[in-house]
């Protein structure tokens, strides 16, 4: 495992691409009525990916040569990441996603030039089809979980988060870059925050990997938040979610539906399921801290609850 670094995660917050820093960072007076405490929301669905994977993706592709083929998975917005900041360096970019993947965030991979291939059940079997194919003909495949770089522009978040004191920060967690890179930055700079990571009960490998510590696989995933919708661990991003988190939970799809509704009603949001993770948290434990905070991670594509 590669270390993550506090100085990488700081000069990522003046290089990635303006258009994915300084989001809007904020509480909503309804919301946090609603839930009987201020609840800061990170927003991070405004920008062409609808999501804050731009950060990590523009991070890492500054540090590639131009012209190799990198392959990746993903579930939809981690593709679309890398196709984006690949695109402006001319790298071409091949993603591999489960058959079923939202319909939505396929076209858009492909509309910002990447191969997109559907191939398997799920995302971990997609993956696994990703990988075969970069070594079969010597492309770059970069796994998110696993390459620093990633982690490290997520963290940005962190930076601008940290001026902020929050008591509590929820942070869903898929492959777990996110939290890392946030709760790298965080920590190395003496916050007192107390960072939580948010699974779905439906995905619990990364909140079993995290209790075990050491990575456990599931046999099965069976939650909508496709963005957390984790089976197979990356060993990396486990052993830096054990140096930098501080507790694991899991929510109910139930709720997820619920924090859905709830921040569309109050905020006039549509999220995708697992940017409502966080919020999710807060209507289903007792979570601590009178000033918490969470990460709005992706807006919905073609997707809703009943």
């Amino acid at each position: 495992m590669v270390a993550l670094s506090a100085a990488n995660i700081a000069e990522a917050g003046q290089l990635v691409e303006p258009l994915f820093r300084n989001t809007p960072q904020f509480h909503d007076p309804v919301l946090d009525q609603r839930l009987g405490r201020e609840l800061v929301l990170k927003v991070e669905t405004l920008n062409p990916l609808g999501s804050f994977k731009g950060r990590g993706a523009s991070y890492f592709v500054r540090g590639l040569e131009p012209g190799r083929e990198v392959v990746c998975a993903s579930a939809g917005n981690f593709g679309q990441g890398i196709a984006y900041a690949a695109a402006a360096r001319g790298i071409p970019v091949t993603v591999f996603t489960a058959e079923n993947a939202n319909a939505g965030k396929v076209a858009r991979m492909r509309s910002f030039g990447a191969d997109v291939k559907q191939f398997g059940a799920d995302f971990d079997v997609a993956k696994d089809a990703a990988r075969e194919y970069a070594a079969a003909d010597g492309r770059l495949f970069v796994e998110d979980g696993e390459a620093p770089a990633i982690a490290e522009g997520a963290g940005t978040i962190g930076v601008e988060l940290a001026p902020l004191d929050l008591d509590t920060l929820l942070v869903p967690v898929g492959n777990g870059a996110l939290i890392a890179g946030i709760g790298c930055y965080l920590k190395a700079h003496g916050a007192r925050t107390r960072i939580i990571g948010v699974c779905a009960a439906g995905a619990p490998a990364m909140l079993r990997s995290w209790h075990d510590r050491t990575p456990v696989t599931t046999q099965r995933v069976d939650t909508m938040a496709d963005g957390i919708a984790v089976r197979v661990p990356v060993p990396a991003a486990v052993g830096w979610m054990l140096e930098y988190v501080d507790d694991m939970l899991a929510v109910e799809e139930a709720t997820i539906g619920r924090a859905m509704r709830l921040l569309r009603e109050t905020t006039g949001q549509l999220v995708e399921p697992s940017a409502a993770a966080g919020i999710a948290a807060l209507l289903e434990h007792d979570i601590p801290g009178e000033r918490t905070g969470t990460i709005i991670t992706g807006r919905n594509y073609l997707r809703e609850t009943g």
